[in-house]
């Protein structure tokens, strides 16, 4: 059954190359028939598991597609590169694949697909991520351009947000942290005021890391203008962090860092929380735990219920 596959794709890849041919009588190469016989050869190859030979079928494929010039808009040219990319995961040769997935996805926006292009740029940085952080931040970045310039801003700030965490993941502060604001200001404009306030806590995470306690107070200074802010346990957290972080108060800092507020955020901005320290080795209030005790009452209220509230000090 094997060995009647791979007749059946060398058949195809066949009939293309006789397709393309040129005689006296034929001037013109019938690409369009030859993308056709490429594309079935492709997946004969692929149900033999021969995986190379397919990848190189799909590119032929592609540049069938691309030839055709008497349709410019030709569907599938795309389609066939981004197969060929697939093909190339299937073999574990992600950067290669990668590559192919975005020059599927810039041909997918100029044919006018805009969203399968984001969608192939999405699922492209899903597959890097592991190997390439800064890779995966890019192609989740360019996915994020193509929503926004379609008004898809929901699916724009999802994109966003993954390049905003893996940005955080790298240490890099102050991309992050511009990273953040955009993130910010596409909920305010889709009106999601509560995920405003969340993002306001990741941005003076990362601003406190960076040690610019400015820009972390300035944060949340313009978030005053978020309808539902003030008042909020969002706003009343975030003001004794500053208290606490600008006094030099580790307790009282371990306290808001520590409660359910902010432990429980995305995991990248949860370490950002546990391992934040005060600047110059901050002052404790006493060892003794009944002081420990005190100290919980006086940060966040919301880390009274925090069971370990306190107790990590």
């Amino acid at each position: 059954q094997m060995a009647a596959k791979i007749n059946e794709a060398h058949d195809h890849i066949a009939k293309a190359e006789k397709y393309l041919k040129t005689s006296f009588m034929k001037w013109k190469p019938d690409y369009d028939s030859a993308a056709s016989e490429y594309s079935k050869a492709a997946v004969a190859f692929k149900n033999a598991k021969m995986l190379e030979e397919a990848k190189e079928a799909y590119l032929q494929e592609a540049e069938a597609h691309t030839n055709n010039k008497t349709y410019p808009f030709t569907a599938n040219g795309e389609g066939a590169l981004e197969a060929a990319g697939m093909m190339l995961k299937d073999m574990q040769r992600i950067p290669e694949a990668i590559q192919y997935i975005e020059r599927a996805s810039m041909m997918y926006v100029e044919n006018g697909t805009p969203d399968t292009a984001a969608l192939a740029l999405d699922r492209a940085g899903k597959l890097i991520e592991s190997q390439d952080l800064a890779k995966a931040v890019d192609l989740y970045q360019k996915a994020a351009s193509v929503f926004e310039n379609e008004d898809r801003l929901r699916q724009a700030v999802e994109m966003l947000g993954k390049a905003s965490r893996l940005l955080v993941r790298q240490h890099k502060l102050d991309e992050a942290a511009v990273s953040i604001q955009k993130e910010k200001n596409m909920y305010k404009e889709i009106e999601n005021y509560p995920t405003c306030f969340k993002k306001t806590i990741a941005q003076v995470l990362v601003h406190l890391h960076r040690n610019d306690f400015v820009a972390a107070d300035k944060c949340v200074r313009e978030s005053y203008s978020l309808p539902g802010f003030s008042g909020s346990e969002d706003c009343i957290a975030l003001e004794q962090l500053l208290q606490g972080y600008d006094e030099q108060d580790e307790d009282q800092v371990h306290c808001v860092c520590n409660s359910p507020l902010f432990k429980y955020m995305d995991n990248d901005y949860a370490k950002l929380s546990i391992s934040l320290r005060v600047p110059g080795g901050g002052k404790k209030k006493a060892p003794a735990s009944a002081a420990d005790a005190g100290a919980g009452g006086a940060g966040a209220g919301e880390a009274d219920e925090d069971e370990y509230a306190g107790g990590l000090c």
